[in-house]
């Protein structure tokens, strides 16, 4: 039996019907937590709707002695959102821990994608994680604890091909949760994000069109999704009540902690710049230090541990 290190704690998990989200769920009610498993049952593009994913999940929580209820509103609305909140304190009575998993994919290349594939991304992958975490947030403040975790990508942190919409969506997401970290630390609430690297039904739908690809999906089929669990809900501990405000990444059995954006190199000059003397001599101070156009694989390229 788990250590109940989230005796007494309220946790909600988006996209929670499936892949990464099902398994923190799992693992959050071992370690003790009531769980409230949200889940419009979607498919990876966004389509339909569907209440098994999220009524298995609390199936399976049940059976395993745990406690766990299902919620099956969108996160991609504000009153939506709201009402994924309610639903976890109809049932327990209050919320401790929201976990912005939910997401969808809508893979094409910039100079093909329309403007369906960029917004229904960032409806759910941006703007949903802001409707529930703002949700949460009045919750949060009043009881002076709480705990946010976003799921972020390499998509965005470092970039992938053919993923405009969702690297952006992802890299808002960081923005996202540092921006609150900041505002909401007075009241003892942290928030932080993850980079999952795992084999889900999302990342089945990578097409192996490409050796590049091939690579990739071969790659990501090796990483299970129950490996993202335990340092997600290490996170949500009492113990981990000073970590705030960071970015990490989970790929097998690494756990790394992300570089955030910072000053690199200057260059100045006291005359003041021109357009000629940028080309002349800022840019070349400047370029041994610019980054390659690498993408994920290419930054990440030993293998897993």
């Amino acid at each position: 039996m788990a250590v109940q290190i989230l005796e007494g704690k309220v946790v909600l998990v988006t996209g929670a019907g499936n892949g990464i989200g099902a398994e923190i769920a799992k693992l959050a009610a071992k370690c003790g937590a009531k769980v409230v498993v949200n889940d419009l049952g979607t498919s990876p593009f966004g389509e339909g709707a569907d209440s098994r994913p999220a009524e298995k999940v609390c199936e399976e929580i049940r059976a395993a002695g745990g406690t766990a209820v299902p919620s099956f509103h969108s996160i991609a609305a504000w009153d939506s959102a709201h009402a994924i909140v309610e639903d976890a304190v109809k049932a327990y009575g209050r919320l401790d821990v929201v976990v912005n998993n939910a997401g969808i994919l809508r893979d094409v290349f910039f100079h093909k994608m329309t403007q369906n594939d960029w917004q229904s991304v960032i409806d759910v992958t941006l703007s949903g994680y802001f409707y529930v975490s703002r949700a949460a947030a009045n919750l949060f403040r009043d009881q002076e604890s709480g705990c946010f975790i976003h799921m972020t990508s390499t998509s965005g942190l470092i970039g992938n091909r053919a993923q405009v919409n969702y690297g952006a969506a992802k890299m808002g997401v960081v923005g996202l949760s540092k921006c609150i970290a900041l505002d909401m630390s007075r009241f003892k609430i942290r928030s932080n994000c993850i980079a999952p690297f795992a084999h889900t039904r999302m990342t089945a739908t990578i097409p192996a069109d490409t050796e590049e690809n091939k690579a990739r999906v071969a790659l990501l089929q090796r990483l299970g999704a129950a490996k993202i669990a335990p340092f997600t809900v290490s996170l949500m501990a009492d113990a981990a009540s000073d970590v705030t405000g960071q970015v990490f990444a989970i790929r097998n059995n690494e756990v790394v902690l992300f570089t955030q954006h910072r000053p690199l190199r200057t260059t100045q000059t006291s005359d003041g710049w021109t357009p000629e003397s940028c080309i002349e001599i800022a840019l070349p101070a400047l370029r041994p230090s610019m980054y390659p156009l690498d993408i994920s694989s290419q930054v990440f390229a030993w293998d897993p541990f």
